[in-house]
Formats: structure tokens, C-alpha cells, sequence
């Protein structure tokens, strides 16, 4: 359980509890129980929070199982005035039982919930909660993102994850406590908006009292009184005027600044509870054909992750696992990453926004179009906007990846209408990130267009893309992937030009027997880093492009194609990879070697 550290890091009280561990399991195939007090025949003892397809789950279980089901018998570390239970995340319909009690239902594989348990806990006895949790292989239309539906991984999909894989924990809180804090950088008048919102019994005369830190200096401390239990202000912070004093303030991945917050709630002055946050002064926003980090043009330096460990599927083996994470992708030259088909663990935002990455983040994709499809996907968006709002490192919103889930936007108008409501139902949810409204090709609304092309020929990547008139050159006459980058009635209006997925290329240190696969391959060290450092050449050089996400960070099961193998150690020396992303010559070239 020490392996995880606490699972909400923009929100910290002192009194938790981590469940982690040693569960009760069982599969449930013939759909025998109903009821958390049905008499379960529990076969397995599996290790939560990893998905019981997995090493680390102590099962490894990878065949097709629709219902599986969960049951912790456990003794509470302290009580509070209230008990709240969380899930992290567990894909992907969720039942949960409390001492025989039916507490809450969830639906949607990536995002966490809570609730309440105060009035379920027994006194003076051990805490016994069931889970049943349904997540039909075969069902294409949920929000999946890349878990298979065939039952071993093919082509770019891996194997599937069921039921819990992200961290089970209590909180105690009092009657009345701070149930979010949601914050908002405003960087033209230097000022941090904070909404807070409180729960749980409804009292008169609240009020909260928020201090802002930078280092050691107090930049703000504000009381608010709390209308219907919220509140909604701006924080001014003062603007010392001259660049260099102002750079300390902003966060950009060269220099992470982040600002800490405690808050504490009050009633009739006094104190309910303190908790701790954080939050970040800086800007993200388009102007022309340039992508701006704090006002000022940023090229883009992303590389696609997918966000797999081999020993436990999209649940990080530990902490430190997500550290190492970030801290590889900016040793290798990228100033962000692109999470591919998956939401991240809110684990993961923390290190980014602590360590200096950029996140966009990305819907995971159902594969069937309908609108019971729309209304899942709609609906875990809109929580997985709400949870990240607040996280400085991301960026940029995506809700569809190359026409995943719509694949008729060239001749189906509900399809469309999908694409342009989620982009702008974004939007209106966050106004101060861009939004991707379709990734890869066939975008309408969007604010970045994101190309997608494997062309494995650095030559033609520089030929297709150095031209005097993109409008006609390239929108109308060029497709890479063999799509049209932009629907009719949506033409390329200006925005930013992204090439979000090229490369690929393979280089299996550990199968040369090429029984793996890439876009391309390289049979060398040496050929392979010649060929990375020939495309990024070309890439970086291209000035229609206001940045990059090169595919892929990682091997990711019969995915060759990452610079790391799949346990993150390198495939060639770490700087070798880090001056060709970056475009830069090393002082002293030596033949890579496989690391």
C-alpha cells in the first residue's frame, strides 16, 4: 500500500485511509449473483488496484469475463464526523455495497467516484464492501479507448482491463466539509479564480479562508463568504512588471512553478477543517498559426504515450512508475506528451505539473456509433474535464482520435454533428484551453488541426509539407493516411498545424525476430537513431507545423515502435535521443548502442 501515495493531490487532507491490497474476487460468467449479499463463491484473492488480467493482480486472467466481483472485509483507522468512500476508477459499470447495503452505482471506465458511507458503517465491527462490476469485451459501444475486443491483442489494440485499476480509499471529513476546489489562471490581469464548493450539512455563516504560497512568500490570504455553499472569486497576485521577475511566477515546463494553497473552512468562525492544494499561473491559447505558452509563441515538442506497463496494463506498477515517466519524456527532449486513448492517473498530472510536462489530454474512443455510444462517451468527458481542470500541465483537450467511434464524417451528418457538439460542449465547459474536435484527419471544429502520416521517407514528409500554399496544395489535393484533413464546409481557417502522429519506427531489441511490428523498421542501433534524427531533422524544420507528437514513448506490447523499450529503459543512449528531438548536434557522435 506504501506504493501509492495519496490519489488526489489537488484536494489533501491528513485523514485517509488507502484500501489497496488484498481483495476477495470472482468471476462471474454465468451472471449467477445479483446482490452484494448473495452468497459469492469468492475463488480468488486478487491485488487492488490491478485489473485481473494482469501479473501484479496475482491473477493474470486475459479470456473474456462480463461480470466480476469484488468484497474487503476491513477495520476503520479513525472516524470522522462523515466517511467517504472513493474508486479511482473501475471500468466500467460499477455496483457498490456497504455492510449489505447498496450505496452508489457508476458508470464509465476512467474517471473516479465517490459517496458518502457515514450512515452504512457498523459500529464497533470490521467494514465488509462488495463490488460488482460489468464490463462486456464485446460491447464496441462504450468509451474503450485501445482494449481489444478480440481476446488476444491485434494490430494497435492491447489487452482489456476490467473492473478496478486506479487506488481505493476512505476520507474522514467532517459534517460539513470542501467537496472540490476548482482553479482558473487568468494571465493578462495576473489573477488566480477559485471556485469552492462545500458538502455534506448545510450550515449558515460559512465562509473560507485561502492562502496562496510561492516558496516561502504569502502571495494572497482572502476570507469569502460562501453563498449556498460556494464560492467564486478572483485571487489578485501582484504583477512585478519586468519579465524576469514575472517568468519566476508562470509555469512552463523550463520552470514549474507552482503555487501552494490551504484553504480552511469556517462556520461562524470556526474552524471545520484545512486541506491543501495547489494551483499555477500560466496561458495556454491560440493566435494564428501559432500555439502560445504564457503570450508568447511555443513550438510544440510532444511525444505519444500510451500509458501500458507489461506487469500491470494502464495501472502504474507504483509511484515512482509515473515519476520516471515524466521525468523520461523530458530527458528525451519533449516538453509534453500526448496520452493516447487514455485518461491519466490524476498521479501522473501531479508529476507533470510538478516536474515541468504538458499534457494533452484525450478521450478514449468507443468504436460504434450510436447514441447510447455518445451519451457514455458525453457523460465520462464532462467528469474527466471536471476532475483535470485544474491541473497547469494540461493543455489541450481532445475528445476524438482520427474518427474513432464516427467513422462516416465524410457522409453522415449525425456523425458530424458528434465531432462539432463535443468540441464545442468542451469549450463551453473550459474556455481557456484549445480544443482538438476530431485528431488526424477530417476535422470541422477544431481549434489545432492534428495530421497524422507514417510516411517513413523524411524527403517526402519535408516535400509534403514545405509548400507555398497549404489551402490548395495540401488540404485539397494531399491526404495522408489516404483521408482528407479537413470536412467541406470547415476549411483550414488559420488555426495551428500539429503533426500529431508520425514515426513509429520499429527497433526490437527484444524480438528480432520481427514477431513485433512498427510503421517502419530499423534493424540497427545505429540505423535506427540515423532515421530518428533524419525525420525529426525534417520535422522541426518545417515551419507550417507549430509543433510535433513523434509515435510512440514506449513498446507497448506487439508495438515496437517506442524509443523506450517497454520497461523504459532506452533503446539507444538517452542524450542521443534528446539531441535529435531536439534537433541539436551532440558535441562528440558515437555510434548509439542498445541500452
Amino acid at each position: 500500500m506504501s506504493d501509492f501515495e495519496y490519489p488526489r493531490p489537488q484536494l489533501v487532507r491528513d485523514n485517509w485511509q488507502c484500501l489497496n491490497g488484498s481483495w476477495q474476487f470472482a468471476f462471474d460468467d454465468e451472471r449467477r449473483y445479483s446482490r452484494g449479499s448473495d452468497q459469492i463463491e469468492w475463488t480468488h484473492t486478487i491485488n487492488v488496484p490491478f485489473a485481473p488480467e494482469c501479473p501484479m493482480s496475482g491473477i493474470g486472467d486475459t479470456g473474456f469475463h462480463t461480470v466480476v466481483w469484488y468484497r474487503l472485509e476491513f477495520d476503520m483507522a479513525g472516524r470522522g464526523q462523515r466517511t467517504v468512500l472513493h474508486f479511482g476508477a473501475v471500468d466500467y459499470m460499477a455496483q457498490v455495497w456497504v455492510n449489505d447495503q447498496l450505496v452508489t452505482e457508476h458508470q464509465g471506465g476512467h474517471t473516479s467516484f465517490c459517496v458518502d458511507i457515514t450512515d452504512e458503517l457498523a459500529e464497533g465491527a470490521r467494514q465488509v464492501i462488495v463490488l460488482r462490476v460489468e464490463d462486456d469485451p464485446a460491447d464496441l459501444h462504450k468509451p474503450r479507448g485501445k482494449q481489444d475486443w478480440q481476446l488476444e491483442p491485434h494490430s494497435i489494440w492491447y489487452p482489456r482491463t476490467t473492473g478496478i485499476w486506479q487506488t481505493v480509499w476512505l476520507e474522514q471529513v467532517p459534517d460539513t466539509y470542501l467537496k472540490s476546489v476548482k482553479w482558473t489562471p487568468y494571465f493578462d490581469g495576473f489573477e488566480i479564480g477559485c471556485e469552492i464548493q462545500a458538502a455534506g450539512k448545510r450550515r449558515e455563516s460559512l465562509s473560507v479562508e485561502v492562502k496562496l504560497w510561492h516558496g516561502d512568500t504569502l502571495l494572497a490570504d482572502d476570507d469569502y463568504k460562501l453563498i449556498g455553499q460556494e464560492a467564486n472569486r478572483k485571487i489578485a497576485v501582484s504583477d512585478p512588471g519586468i519579465d524576469d521577475s514575472r517568468n519566476d511566477l508562470l509555469w512552463s515546463p523550463e520552470h514549474p512553478t507552482l503555487l501552494d494553497a490551504e484553504l480552511t473552512l469556517r462556520c461562524d468562525g470556526i474552524v471545520l477543517e484545512t486541506v491543501r492544494s495547489y494551483t499555477a499561473l500560466r496561458s495556454v491559447a491560440i493566435n494564428r498559426d501559432r500555439f502560445m505558452l504564457n503570450g508568447r509563441p511555443y513550438p510544440l515538442k510532444l511525444v505519444l504515450d500510451q500509458g501500458y506497463w507489461p506487469e500491470s496494463l494502464m495501472t502504474a506498477p507504483n509511484d515512482q512508475a509515473l515519476k520516471r515517466d515524466v521525468g523520461l519524456a523530458k530527458a528525451m527532449g519533449f516538453n509534453g506528451v500526448r496520452k493516447h486513448q487514455k485518461i491519466e492517473d490524476p498521479r501522473y498530472l501531479y508529476w507533470a505539473d510538478k516536474l515541468g510536462l504538458m499534457v494533452w489530454e484525450e478521450m478514449p474512443s468507443a468504436y460504434a456509433f450510436s447514441p447510447r455510444s455518445m451519451t457514455r462517451l458525453i457523460k465520462e468527458w464532462q467528469e474527466a474535464i471536471e476532475r483535470d481542470y485544474s491541473h497547469p500541465c494540461v493543455i489541450v483537450w481532445v475528445p476524438f482520435n482520427e474518427s474513432w467511434g464516427v467513422p462516416n464524417l465524410t457522409s453522415m451528418q449525425a456523425h458530424r454533428n458528434a465531432v462539432e457538439a463535443l468540441y464545442h460542449m468542451t469549450r463551453m465547459m473550459d474556455s481557456t484551453r484549445p480544443v482538438i474536435g476530431n485528431d488526424g484527419w477530417e476535422a470541422s471544429a477544431t481549434d489545432i488541426l492534428g495530421i497524422h502520416d507514417y510516411d517513413s521517407d523524411p524527403q517526402r514528409i519535408k516535400a509534403r509539407y514545405e509548400v507555398t500554399d497549404p489551402a490548395r496544395t495540401l488540404f485539397d489535393q494531399r491526404r495522408p493516411g489516404g483521408r482528407i484533413l479537413t470536412l467541406d464546409g470547415f476549411p483550414h481557417r488559420g488555426q495551428p498545424i500539429v503533426l500529431t502522429e508520425f514515426g513509429g519506427i520499429a527497433y526490437d531489441t527484444k524480438a528480432p525476430d520481427h514477431s513485433t511490428w512498427g510503421y517502419s523498421r530499423a534493424n540497427t542501433a545505429e540505423s535506427f537513431y540515423k532515421h530518428y534524427r533524419e525525420l525529426l531533422e525534417v520535422v522541426n524544420a518545417t515551419q507550417m507545423f507549430s509543433g510535433f507528437c513523434y509515435t510512440q514513448f514506449a513498446d507497448t506490447y506487439q508495438e515496437a515502435n517506442g524509443l523506450l523499450n517497454a520497461d523504459r529503459t532506452p533503446k539507444i543512449p538517452i542524450e542521443q535521443i534528446s539531441a535529435a528531438t531536439r534537433a541539436v548536434q551532440l558535441h562528440a557522435q558515437t555510434p548509439p548502442q542498445p541500452s
